[in-house]
């Protein structure tokens, strides 16, 4: 028997892209990052740089410790 997921799969991917999406977009503004770069969070590895972005903003703008 097959069952057919399609629509709760799409449904699931949405809801997890909002839930990655959603906080980059309000915290990289803080960070002089336009928000519309939080778009790259949809994809787990573009969080993971975003993150890294954000906890060493300060050192790649030649700030002190």
């Amino acid at each position: 028997m097959m069952m057919n997921f399609g629509s709760t799969g799409v449904l699931y991917l949405l809801v997890m892209a909002a839930l990655m999406v959603i906080p980059f977009w309000r915290i990289l503004p803080r960070y002089g990052i336009p928000n519309w770069v939080a778009l790259v969070a949809i994809i787990p590895l573009g969080a993971l740089i975003l993150l890294w972005v954000v906890a060493f903003k300060d050192k790649l703008d030649g700030g002190r410790s």
